[in-house]
């Protein structure tokens, strides 16, 4: 195992931008540029050695329309790498760059790069109430090359990741045959432990404590937005959060005398996507694919779940860390926090970026805690596309090979999942739903998951009335059937 190919991560930085006047926040690449100088003081190198990177990658964001992010980048920071990278929409891609990295370094393709990404939609939000024009623009929302949603789910309100999770919230409820009220009290006692981590940390967009039942008792400040979740459990996009991270050779580290104590090694990684849209979804209540990646994962680093110390499992509602945490055989009861940054919810969701901080925040609980392991993982769209790594400064006892996701990608791909209906008719029953409230924390909104007669699957809403709310609020509606009709591309699903 050469140190000329043995990657390692160095240098991380983060900064949090909070109660700042709009007109003098900085913008998304200034903010950037200041995560990429801390990452480097703290690897301790200077920022000429930063400037040397011949990798550099940002990961997507909203925050202000800019045709090159990655240009600017390398040119705020005086660096000229001829390997750049844009991802596409996705969570996970924090995670899945420092995978690609880690194998362009052991492929001799790499020798030192900077990963970063950034949001600053709080400072925009405030910008656009105030009437302030910004010199980064307004937000932007941006396609990848394959858009999230089908078309008919777009058309049924299936975008907002805040309609979406609670479809597979209530499926994983009634899986596991709980009524609506005792599966808020599980809800607020998954997510209780991630506000304790969030009032720790200094750079929590809410460091605030908080028990399980203020998470989840509705109230005026605290409404249900998509049922069951109140505004609590949900994700926060509106922060200024950047972080980046430097990652290099062994050799490398030593020629530029970073000290062995800042190393930190990636044992084990795995990247995959479920059935990309989610009426195709073999049910929504598990994820084959992070079954699969966590199962990869683990192989690679030669560990399993019991020999974790810590974890950061992507939190940016409740359904995707208990699809996780059944996926990767977590325990059921946690003796160890699922989160070393708080959580998405309470740390912040800064859009496609916040596994960079959860990578750099895992860094230097694992330097402060060294030989000890650490697990990573990401998600993207609505538990679709998920990537874990397995950290420590335990050096890596052979060299770094990350198995081709092509190779397990395929028996993802090859599971068996219903047909879909766009125009369905007849008779039907729900197989998920929720229920989306507005601002005021009234109903105005229900979108059903049900399967036709002969096993095929539909989107629709309902009717509008509040007494078919009632019913989808107040029992157990998934099972219960009624009548689809479809008309001019719209679905609506009568459970009376």
């Amino acid at each position: 195992m050469s140190d000329h190919v043995t990657p390692i991560l160095v240098g991380v930085g983060q900064i949090t931008q909070k109660d700042v006047d709009p007109r003098e926040a900085k913008g998304p690449i200034e903010m950037m540029t200041a995560a990429a100088r801390l990452a480097a003081a703290d690897a301790g190198i200077t920022d000429a050695a930063l400037a040397g990177i011949d990798r550099l990658a940002v990961v997507r964001f909203m925050s202000g329309n800019y045709h090159d992010p990655v240009a600017l980048l390398a040119e705020a920071i005086g660096a000229h790498p001829a390997d750049r990278q844009h991802t596409a929409v996705g969570g996970n891609s924090p995670q899945m760059l420092v995978n690609e990295t880690a194998q362009k370094i052991a492929e001799g393709k790499c020798k030192l790069a900077l990963l970063a990404g950034v949001e600053v939609l709080s400072t925009i939000t405030r910008a656009q109430k105030m009437g302030i024009d910004l010199p980064f623009g307004q937000i932007t929302l941006t396609e990848e090359d394959r858009n999230g949603s089908l078309p008919v789910e777009l058309a049924h309100g299936m975008f907002p990741p805040v309609n979406v999770y609670p479809l597979f919230e209530n499926a994983l409820r009634a899986k596991r045959g709980r009524s609506l009220k005792a599966h808020l009290v599980k809800i607020g006692e998954l997510f209780e432990p991630f506000t304790k981590v969030a009032a720790q940390n200094p750079l929590a967009w809410f460091p605030i404590e908080r028990t399980a039942a203020e998470l989840t008792t509705p109230s005026k400040q605290n409404r249900f937005v998509g049922y069951p979740y109140t505004k609590l459990v949900n994700a926060i996009m509106e922060v200024d959060q950047s972080a980046a991270v430097i990652m290099t050779t062994v050799a490398e580290a030593k020629r530029l005398g970073i000290p062995q104590e800042k190393w930190v090694y990636l044992h084990g990684c795995a990247d995959a996507k479920d059935h990309w849209f989610v009426l195709e979804r073999v049910n929504y209540h598990s994820s084959p694919a992070i079954r699969t990646v966590g199962r990869e994962a683990f192989a690679m680093a030669g560990k399993t779940v019991a020999d974790m110390s810590f974890f950061d499992i992507y939190s940016c509602f409740p359904s995707a860390v208990q699809i996780a945490k059944q996926e990767l055989a977590l325990p059921e009861v946690d003796e160890i926090p699922l989160t070393v940054t708080g959580g998405l919810p309470y740390f912040g969701g800064p859009g496609n970026n916040y596994v960079m901080h959860s990578i750099a925040e895992m860094v230097q609980v694992l330097r402060r805690n060294p030989g000890r392991y650490g697990l990573v993982t990401a998600n993207g769209w609505y538990v679709t596309k998920h990537s874990a790594g397995i950290y420590s400064t335990e050096p890596i006892p052979r060299h770094f090979l990350r198995k081709d996701p092509a190779l397990y990608q395929a028996e993802i791909d090859a599971e068996a999942h219903p047909g879909i209906t766009e125009a369905p008719e007849g008779e039907a029953k729900i197989e998920t739903y929720t229920v989306v409230h507005g601002r005021d924390g009234e109903p105005y909104m229900a979108i059903v998951i049900g399967r036709l007669a002969d096993g095929t699957r539909f989107v629709a809403n309902t009717p509008t009335e509040r007494d078919v709310f009632d019913l989808l609020l107040d029992g157990e509606a998934i099972g219960r059937k009624g009548k689809v009709t479809s008309k001019d591309g719209q679905n609506s699903f009568d459970p009376r």
